[in-house]
């Protein structure tokens, strides 16, 4: 039998110790186009509930006409300042002077296979200056974010940086992607909803198989919220072109989340779907 946490999430959003709630975030809103087309979609047809756009990209500014036509596609801002596709470039908001430390020798925001280095690296004044001014450019849009979270950088990759973070979330009344311990248990003990669990990213998952994978962890969903961290993309030729390593993660995530068997399964079972608004209202400190 799956027991209730003594202390965790349900509660503080006024859900009953054993609900069943899983947020679905689709990662990554603003890569490219492909991308944006499928998140749209995955609200719109499947059981994606949030995402979270990614402002230096690319295609930034058509996912925020995208968020402008469809206002029921709630939004946090991805703060990305590390490239995981090695040829596809995109730069800090900050002009690059005020920020020299998040880039590499060739003036270019560092990409994962150096992302120690970067942390080795980067000072937290800095990543400060280039995070407010994604959070700003957002709002400067506006439009109306509801948490934060990180591009690549698991609970943004140092402690320092993560206590950074969850003070902009506060100054701007935003809720904030908590994906693992101890981080989980010390915000929660500040009176804030978090997940009750560690994340799942979807780009741990095996691309075999996935669906039978995906609906294996529906249905063994414990007690509390669960957040996924998915990656959506329609796989055409502009996303192959593009991602040629990662196309297939996001199109076989695409594939499953607007599928009947997903709606099905969480119908089965029971599950509450939730995006970040009922956690922003708490984080705020009131309501939408």
């Amino acid at each position: 039998m799956r027991q209730a946490r003594p202390r965790g999430t349900n509660r503080l959003l006024g859900y009953p110790d054993d609900a069943r709630l899983l947020l679905i975030n689709a990662d990554d809103l603003g890569m490219y186009q492909a991308i944006n087309e499928a998140v749209v979609r995955a609200f719109k047809e499947g059981i994606v509930r949030s995402t979270t756009l990614m402002v230096p990209c690319p295609g930034a500014s058509q996912a925020i006409q995208l968020l402008k036509e469809h206002p029921e596609v709630r939004f946090g801002v991805h703060l990305s300042v590390i490239r995981d596709i090695g040829h596809f470039h995109w730069e800090p908001l900050t002009p690059k002077e005020r920020v020299p430390s998040l880039l590499d020798a060739d003036g270019n925001l560092y990409s994962t296979d150096r992302m120690s280095e970067m942390l080795a690296r980067a000072e937290l004044d800095e990543l400060d200056v280039e995070f407010r001014a994604q959070i700003e450019a957002v709002l400067a849009a506006n439009l109306k974010p509801t948490h934060l979270d990180w591009h690549c950088l698991h609970s943004g990759g140092r402690a320092d940086v993560f206590a950074m973070t969850l003070g902009l979330a506060k100054e701007y009344g935003l809720a904030l992607r908590v994906a693992s311990q101890p981080f989980i248990d010390q915000v929660q003990r500040q009176g804030l909803p978090t997940a009750d669990h560690d994340l799942l990213d979807s780009f741990g998952v095996d691309i075999e198989d996935k669906a039978a994978r995906y609906a294996e962890l529906l249905r063994a969903l414990p007690l509390g919220l669960t957040e996924w961290a998915v990656h959506p993309s329609l796989g055409s030729a502009e996303s192959q072109a593009i991602d040629p390593d990662g196309w297939r993660v996001r199109r076989t995530d695409f594939d499953f989340l607007v599928s009947p068997q997903a709606r099905a399964i969480v119908q089965q079972e029971g599950i509450t779907l939730i995006g970040y608004e009922p956690l922003h209202a708490v984080w705020r400190g009131g309501s939408d």
